[in-house]
């Protein structure tokens, strides 16, 4: 049996590893690889700019190393922020949600839309996509214009989510990813209000870290 799937918030806001760890419920399955969900305690209490993204990234490093015992590991975070160190200091697989939910988007739909946490995290995920070389099948990124906590607790973060994921399919998005760890629990309803896939980032980490696991 392999270890377990190691899967690391890096911001300090625990009712966001705890909205993650329900989403990821289903997916603890017997006989199946366990789920484990960290909070970087080092981490700001919520990623919402470069410099917190970059703060992050030796923790991470350092956490990465010491689990030898995981089986494959999740940056729960959708800027990615360390997943090339990480790679670079494990010989187990690491996945990051940003990279997990575009490919996951690609899979299910034409043309994609993200719902982003804010507009100074816009930049930030587009530079990431130029790298992956899939801005052709970006549909259009939009922020909720509110803070990682106000996205995992907020009274109303769905009605924001509902009017932004209704802009992002009227611009043609066949698929919605939440741009935000902390939008987990929101993933259920929000697909049935909007009709179209929405993909949450984490889950489909976890889902490539699964098969990757089962598959020896």
């Amino acid at each position: 049996m392999p270890g377990p799937i190691v899967v690391i918030n890096p911001n300090s806001n625990q009712a966001v590893t705890d909205g993650l760890d329900a989403a990821l419920e289903a997916f603890r399955l017997p006989g199946g690889p366990g789920i484990e969900c960290l909070t970087l305690a080092e981490g700001p209490f919520g990623i919402e700019s470069q410099l917190d993204s970059d703060s992050v990234v030796l923790p991470l490093a350092r956490l990465v190393q010491g689990r030898p015992d995981a089986g494959a590991f999740v940056i729960a975070c959708y800027s990615d922020p360390g997943l090339d160190a990480c790679r670079s200091v494990t010989k187990r697989p690491v996945f990051g949600i940003q990279e997990s939910g575009v490919l996951t988007a690609l899979a299910r739909a034409d043309l994609f839309g993200i719902i982003a946490i804010a507009e100074a995290s816009v930049a930030r995920h587009r530079r990431f996509m130029a790298r992956m070389g899939v801005l052709g099948r970006l549909a259009a990124e939009i922020p909720l214009n509110m803070s990682v906590d106000e996205s995992a607790r907020g009274e109303k973060t769905f009605e924001r989510l509902v009017e932004v994921g209704g802009a992002l399919k009227a611009r043609g998005a066949g698929a919605v990813i939440l741009g935000c760890a902390g939008m987990a629990r929101h993933r259920p309803g929000l697909e049935a209000e909007l009709g179209v896939p929405v993909i949450d980032p984490t889950q489909a980490a976890v889902a490539m870290a699964m098969g990757t696991l089962l598959a020896g």
